[in-house]
């Protein structure tokens, strides 16, 4: 009999083309993964890894168990998904990795419904971004990742998930409440708070503003969009923030439209077989019943 957690491991191995890189994925050591792996052989009775240089690479019958065991786990998440649904009470623990403003603007009040409505439900929650916690979620650190995408720049879709779009988040020029300036286009003497270079963020309100005919002046860097309204309050950059920031509820700045509304699109991604988990759809449920609304706007 094959042990699925071994074959899982053969799989992390095929994705991400190191032993090293699979201990650090699933916080093992590598002698562990190794240890495992070698365990695997021993079940299936057939050579699995061969020497490639100071690497190892998977044999013709590994990658044939690789191609099952997406199935077998396929399979498995949709026998836990039946098996929940089959009791009365949602409960057990739901892991999930969401970016900020998600954790600061959806999830207080979706996690206080679940907790009145599904108490035996416990919602571990971190915070941390698509591009880290997709492959997470596929190699079993998560249950279900709450991401963002941006306009023009979509994310990788791992074959292994499932993919739910949940809302639009719109985008717009934020500016110190006393600078003149409403438009993009006026903005390119002015410093710019954007988050960090590599973020599909970054690359999109750089883009904009190219677009608008000019390099931004990034003065400022950081991941927090809170940091970036602090600064916009303190009248030291402008920055492009999504509604969920709550720059609209700040009275020293200013919310600007863009040209064509662009919007960031706001979804879940669980794995394959999941989606229909009584505590994953618990979960969507509340969060789009209380999708915080956006404060006040200006044209």
């Amino acid at each position: 009999m094959l042990d699925l957690r071994r074959l899982r491991l053969l799989r992390e191995l095929a994705r991400r083309g190191t032993i090293a890189a699979v201990a650090e994925a699933l916080s093992y050591s590598p002698s562990a993964v190794s240890q495992q792996l070698a365990a695997l052989e021993k079940e299936a009775g057939v050579r699995l890894l061969e020497p490639a240089g100071r690497r190892v690479r998977l044999t013709p019958q590994a990658d044939l168990l690789v191609a099952h065991t997406q199935v077998l786990l396929e399979d498995m998440e949709r026998a836990e998904a039946a098996l929940a649904q089959s009791l009365n009470e949602t409960a057990g623990t739901l892991r999930v990795a969401a970016f900020q403003t998600a954790v600061l603007a959806l999830l207080p009040h979706a996690l206080s419904q679940l907790a009145r409505q599904h108490p035996a439900l416990r919602v571990e929650v971190t915070e941390l971004e698509p591009e880290t916690a997709l492959p997470a979620l596929v190699a079993g650190e998560f249950d279900l990742v709450l991401g963002e995408e941006y306009p023009g720049f979509p994310l990788p879709r791992p074959r292994e998930t499932e993919r739910h779009d949940l809302l639009t988040d719109e985008l717009r020029l934020i500016t110190p409440a006393g600078w003149s300036e409403q438009s993009l286009s006026s903005l390119a003497s002015r410093p710019f708070v954007l988050e960090p270079v590599g973020t599909t963020a970054r690359q999109w309100a750089t883009a904009a503003c190219r677009q608008a005919g000019f390099e931004p002046d990034a003065r400022y860097t950081t991941t927090d969009l809170q940091i970036h309204l602090r600064l916009v309050e303190s009248g030291l950059a402008a920055a492009l923030l999504p509604d969920l920031s709550g720059a609209g509820e700040r009275h020293d700045v200013a919310a600007y439209r863009l040209h064509a509304r662009p919007s960031r699109q706001i979804f879940s991604t669980v794995r394959s077989g999941a989606a229909r988990h009584p505590k994953v759809q618990a979960f969507t449920t509340a969060l789009t019943a209380n999708k915080r609304r956006p404060g006040q706007e200006q044209a």
